[in-house]
């Protein structure tokens, strides 16, 4: 039988349903795609997204550990940058960075997590086109 890993959503803690949504909607610009409860009063587990970047937020204790960094890699980020500095979110000013691997941008939201933004520089890019990619195990 052949593995296929599909995708990997990552799974971030948050503690406040009103400053989430303020961040990860009316911000970054994301949609609620769906939310779960057990019951009325229990915490919420819901998705966001915005075009493949798709996060699972939840105020499950022990489903994730606050201050976690995903990383991503997208085409535009210059685009995302201008569109994050247009916004009136008055908790975050995040600049560019550049480096080896490209252009990076960096958002903390109101819970610690980090959210690491990087369009790939081409020179940084394997002459085939390819990600650098190592193995598990």
């Amino acid at each position: 039988m052949t593995i296929d890993f599909r995708r990997t959503v990552p799974v971030f803690r948050i503690f406040d349903v009103a400053k989430a949504h303020e961040f990860y909607v009316d911000y970054l610009g994301c949609t609620v795609d769906w939310e779960h409860r057990f019951a009325p009063g229990m915490p919420l587990y819901l998705q966001v997204s915005r075009g493949d970047l798709v996060l699972h937020l939840s105020e499950h204790h022990g489903d994730a550990t606050p201050g976690s960094t995903i990383y991503t890699e997208l085409s535009g980020v210059r685009a995302l940058h201008a569109e994050l500095a247009g916004k009136n979110y008055p908790y975050l000013r995040p600049g560019l960075e550049q480096d080896e691997t490209g252009t990076s941008l960096t958002l903390t939201d109101p819970f610690g997590n980090r959210l690491r933004f990087n369009e790939p520089d081409a020179a940084a890019q394997p002459s085939d086109g390819a990600p650098a990619s190592g193995t598990c195990g």
